[in-house]
């Protein structure tokens, strides 16, 4: 299917959506790594005492710390999942819906801000005292942290392309479930027209 069949409404949404989420996420990583440096050279920033508060952290591994180490991996997979999504909105058609233009374009600037990480573009350089001290970082900036203190619960920490991430992930899958509960709907009454005509 080509992408002339793509609104360019559409388009002009997915690359703006895109664009101010993925530069949000850039600036505010700057933000916070040029105020308190790398981890644990300053105190966070308590903004909620016991609850929240900004810091700094580098994550070699996926969304909220799981897969340590597999940068490399990641990376390839993000690149994969970026030619996939920019396939499915405007070759395959998922761009004529404005709620997958939505939910596609939150998952492109997630992957494309935590990639921008991973392929070293920030020139952070590892300090010591980790083993990598002297090398140049390949992990993603986080720096939002969820602490409840009172209940022990320590959340990841993590920044907004893995926000959007978990933003576009749950539109995708509120889609898929609306979709198929309508095609149910659709089925039972044709089922039902179908059992009045006869009878």
């Amino acid at each position: 299917m080509s992408s002339t069949h793509v609104p360019a409404s559409r388009m002009a949404l997915f690359v703006c959506l895109l664009i101010v989420g993925f530069l949000a996420d850039l600036a505010t990583k700057n933000w916070i790594f040029a105020k308190l440096g790398m981890p644990y050279e300053n105190a966070p920033l308590v903004l909620v005492p016991g609850v929240f508060s900004l810091t700094t952290s580098l994550n070699n591994g996926a969304l909220f710390g799981v897969g340590q180490g597999m940068t490399k991996a990641f990376t390839v997979l993000s690149i994969l999942a970026a030619i996939g999504i920019f396939y499915w909105l405007f070759f395959a058609g998922a761009g004529r819906d404005w709620w997958l233009t939505i939910a596609l374009a939150s998952l492109m600037a997630g992957i494309f801000g935590n990639l921008y990480d991973r392929l070293g573009l920030p020139r952070l350089i590892w300090q010591a005292p980790d083993p990598k001290a002297g090398q140049p970082v390949h992990a993603v900036r986080d720096w939002l942290h969820f602490e409840i203190q009172k209940i022990h619960f320590d959340w990841p920490v993590f920044n907004l392309a893995d926000s959007m991430l978990v933003l576009g992930a749950c539109m995708l899958f509120w889609h898929v479930a609306w979709r198929e509960r309508q095609q149910r709907l659709a089925e039972s009454g044709a089922a039902e027209s179908a059992r009045t005509t006869v009878s």
